[in-house]
């Protein structure tokens, strides 16, 4: 240490019968946030980087290389101080920049007692360090001009000076011998300022009387009395959420009686028969059941007959911000209806790769403005019913183009920006109070290697299995107080990364608090079980998942219910897809048909001036839930001949061969389909794609039926042509030779019925899109 402590212990006070908080100070390229991060779990206590608390404003200067002004400094070191004040017993330890006198004094005005540590080093190292790094604010060019700011610290400032040259383990063992010189006490017995890819997380206990739980003093003591009247086996039980595949009563009692679950999911089916399938299971268990739904489209998903109101990329597409808190209210009054208290909702991934197909229509956008005022709108809808939420898919989806589903995809963005965009949108969802995080199977490799530099490619682990990103980042920098859920563990994004058995305790032990279905419920819950009486989950980690899925049921008011009581009556079943919330779809699908693009200047196009219409449907073909990926075409085609239109349906050779042709071959369609008088049997082409799937590929893109399919937009030279999309905004990438392109966002019979309208032009088009239908290429706009 360059070991000039400045101040004394007297200096401080009380400072050494309480914990410390720690500014670690210094310019760009010092290492305040490796330093300081492991100096925080040195000491036991939180780290926090300063950076983290910028206004958007101020991190969109810095990300562009211009200074901040004193002005843009000010409210943000009033929020670090405020942040330092507020970690009470708990201690903290900060990095700031904090490089003038004026700025310490800010925040000492919040927190009196702070001790600054002040990373030094020469021009020399500095610039070195500058130069190799990425992701970060600061540019390096702006080194010397931070180094002219610089003021060190002044004798009458508590705080000391360590020399960043030595290696980063003897820069944090100063740190430590300085932080208990200056503050009269000692670094914790056994506190080990190892290298920073084998320290351990710190764990973060939940505080059931604070947001988002804010239980009364009853409501705590029935967690806590829950809690010490379980058998082991009740409490690794409740670590689960099992999908419920069957409907028997006999199926639900081997779930209960055998595993415990502490919350289950469901097959979607009729609603009346999901109503009585969660009121069997709530009578049958000791414990209030957690039950979870999918309303990411109001009610349709929960059951067969819930209400479809809009996807969440149409709740984005006008600029009517209510169509969210729409959504939300028919999807809290729906799923409420059927006996399900948590909502697996909003999404909040940000869809930045338009290649990304998993949450092309899942996101509410491409920017996190959008998606947090429309995720703010949905939660608020949502939560005028007995209904919490678990928002998704932390770290973020949307930057790499395939789906966890099926193989591991990561979030690429460097800390500054993931805090800018991502880490934006989840303090924001996080202070207006959303209950529970779902955290997806989704590795992020700069924002690991910024709280554990220098891991390795190998070594980067999707987030479910990261304790730097649960509990350093999650519920340190975020300070997220709720309940934390994996995503589904099928997901190969989680399975490809460990053995089974390592992997099921491991997502405990790394700060999720509920894990999210079964594969073998046997083996599983043995391997849960073996990795508590293992150690790799400890005894204060179950304990606090245990408090946060006890007091999630707390704060619904669960625990106050008899059994009968959590479960609505069967009347309650005629609020689902009702003629209110009917309606409610209508006007949003009216609102958010949207038209991308009409360069020809086709439209309107009405039965007076284009009577026979070829129509051609796209499908991409049949998935997982084996429905007629067609069926749609029935609807179109009776709203075009009730608009009074002529319409000819195009068949593919393997449907004519399924109505009884023989003969037939895609080459034989093609001869039929191109001829040269196909302008003088039809007037105009409309295609309608309704391209589905999901889970089933990394990225979903047109498949058409045979190679040249004769369905291929080629009849755009003839006649003037319709492209119609019922789902995907991508599809320009593959039609980039339509002049008319709409997406419609649902294939349901209000959204048909509302661009067949417009398309004659008996109604206008508000919709509204994003840069990414273009695909990044030229010729999908011509």
């Amino acid at each position: 240490m360059t070991g000039r402590n400045i101040g004394s212990a007297g200096d401080l006070g009380a400072a050494a019968e309480k914990p410390r908080r720690i500014v670690v100070m210094g310019v760009s390229g010092c290492g305040k946030t490796t330093i300081g991060d492991l100096v925080a779990r040195a000491l036991g206590v939180p780290f926090l980087d300063g950076d983290s608390l910028h206004p958007v404003e101020n991190v969109a200067k810095m990300a562009a290389g211009t200074p901040l002004t004193d002005e843009d400094r000010w409210p943000w070191l009033a929020t670090v101080g405020t942040e330092l004040a507020n970690a009470g017993d708990g201690g903290l330890v900060l990095a700031c920049s904090a490089l003038r006198r004026s700025y310490r004094d800010a925040i000492r005005e919040k927190a009196p007692d702070t001790v600054f540590l002040h990373l030094h080093g020469s021009k020399e190292v500095l610039r070195e360090r500058t130069e190799g790094r990425s992701g970060h604010f600061m540019p390096a060019a702006l080194l010397d001009s931070q180094l002219a700011t610089l003021e060190p610290l002044d004798a009458d400032e508590a705080g000391f000076v360590v020399d960043i040259a030595a290696p980063v383990s003897e820069v944090v063992a100063e740190a430590l011998a300085g932080i208990a010189a200056v503050a009269g006490s000692k670094a914790p017995a056994g506190s080990r300022p190892a290298g920073a890819a084998g320290t351990q997380a710190r764990q973060f206990d939940v505080d059931l009387q604070s947001a988002p739980f804010n239980l009364d003093d009853d409501a705590v003591a029935w967690v806590d009395s829950t809690i010490r009247g379980m058998s082991l086996e009740e409490k690794i039980g409740q670590l689960f959420i099992n999908h419920n595949n069957d409907y028997s009563p006999e199926y639900l009692d081997g779930v209960l009686e055998n595993y415990h679950v502490g919350g289950m999911r469901y097959r979607p089916g009729p609603s009346a028969a999901v109503q009585q399938h969660i009121r069997y299971a709530q009578s049958k268990t000791r414990i209030p059941l957690l039950v979870a739904s999918n309303p990411e489209m109001g009610g349709a998903g929960s059951c067969d007959d819930g209400t479809f109101v809009s996807t969440h990329l149409q709740a984005g597409s006008h600029p009517d911000k209510s169509i969210a808190r729409k959504m939300g209210q028919v999807a809290g009054v729906e799923t409420a209806a059927l006996g399900c208290n948590w909502a697996f909702a909003p999404i909040v991934d940000i869809h930045y790769n338009w290649r990304n197909t998993v949450i092309s229509t899942r996101a509410f956008g491409n920017t996190p403005e959008i998606v947090v005022e429309r995720a703010k709108e949905y939660f608020d809808g949502i939560s005028e019913s007995p209904t919490v939420c678990a928002i998704k898919h932390f770290p973020g989806d949307g930057v790499d183009e395939r789906d966890q589903h099926v193989v591991t995809s990561y979030n690429t963005l460097g800390y500054a920006e993931w805090n800018s965009s991502y880490g934006h949108v989840y303090r924001e969802m996080i202070g207006h109070g959303v209950q529970s995080i779902m955290v997806g199977h989704i590795g992020a490799p700069e924002l690991t290697r910024h709280f554990r530099p220098g891991t390795e490619d190998r070594d980067i682990l999707p987030a479910t299995l990261a304790p730097e990103l649960l509990q350093d980042l999650l519920r340190g920098e975020l300070a997220f107080n709720g309940l934390i859920l994996t995503d589904a563990s099928q997901m190969v994004g989680l399975t490809q990364a460990k053995k089974r058995k390592d992997l099921v305790p491991a997502t405990i032990a790394a700060g999720c608090d509920m894990f999210l279905f079964f594969r073998n419920p046997a083996e599983d819950f043995q391997y849960m079980m073996d990795g508590y009486k293992s150690g790799v989950i400890t005894d204060q980690r179950l304990h606090d998942a245990l408090r946060r899925i006890l007091g999630l049921k707390a704060c619904l008011g669960l625990h106050k219910k008899r059994p009968e009581e959590l479960t609505p009556s069967a009347e309650a079943l005629r609020l689902i897809g009702s003629e209110a919330h009917l309606a409610v779809a209508a006007e949003i699908a009216d609102k958010t048909v949207t038209l991308i693009k009409d360069t020809a200047g086709n439209l309107p196009i009405t039965p007076e001036t284009h009577k026979r219409i070829r129509l051609y449907g796209i499908s991409g073909g049949s998935d997982f839930t084996r429905a007629d990926p067609l069926a749609y075409l029935d609807t179109v085609k009776e709203e075009l001949e009730t608009a009074g239109f002529e319409v000819h349906l195009f068949k593919t050779a393997e449907q004519r061969e399924a109505a009884g042709e023989s003969g037939v071959n895609f080459m034989s369609v093609i001869s039929d389909e191109a001829t040269g008088d196909y302008a003088e049997k039809y007037d105009a082409a409309f295609v309608f794609a309704c391209v589905l799937g999901f889970a089933q590929e990394a990225a979903i893109r047109i498949k058409w039926s045979s190679p040249m399919a004769a369905e291929i937009p080629w009849y755009v030279t003839e006649v003037p042509t319709v492209f119609v999309s019922l789902n995907q905004p991508n599809h320009l990438i593959d039609v980039p030779m339509v002049k008319t392109a709409i997406n419609a966002h649902a294939g349901t019979r209000e959204a048909i019925r509302a661009t067949i309208q417009k398309i004659q032009g008996k109604s206008e088009f508000h919709g509204t899109f994003n840069e990414n239908v273009f695909c990044d290429s030229f010729d999908t706009r011509l």
